[in-house]
């Protein structure tokens, strides 16, 4: 499978969250977390008390700012260029894709997915859920 979209991170990178496979209108836009209902940066805005802003380049800064890296599961070698302490799965696919296929001393954790499909989970237990990763690294 090709990559369309590049990974996010720099040497400052702390954590990494993973996902599974872009959605249709994530590749679309070129960047993560593009489908309008994903609550993915809603998420990460009211878990860090910042503001992740419209456009991929101020999501990018605002991931950077908070030390935080990108990408899907699949092709994850962030950690040989960062300074990794945890990651983060973005749900069931994406933490059973790691499981399979990544072996890595790096502490790993289950996040509940912020996908619309997963309508168990309303914005606030998503946040609760997601509120770990300020607390890690």
């Amino acid at each position: 499978m090709k990559h369309e979209i590049e990974p996010v991170y720099d040497k400052n990178s702390k954590i990494l969250i993973l996902g599974s496979f872009p959605s249709e209108a994530s590749r679309a836009a070129g960047f993560y977390y593009a489908h309008k209902q994903n609550r993915f940066w809603r998420v990460l805005t009211l878990v860090t008390g910042g503001e992740c802003g419209e456009t991929k380049e101020e999501k990018t800064r605002f991931l950077l700012e908070n030390n935080i890296a990108l990408w899907d599961v699949i092709a994850s070698k962030i950690t040989d260029a960062a300074d990794i302490k945890a990651v983060y799965l973005n749900g069931r696919l994406a933490a059973k894709l790691y499981g399979k296929y990544i072996k890595s001393d790096i502490p790993h954790f289950y996040l509940p997915s912020t996908s619309p499909a997963n309508a168990a989970y309303s914005l606030e237990r998503l946040v609760s859920e997601w509120s770990v990763i300020c607390c890690n690294p």
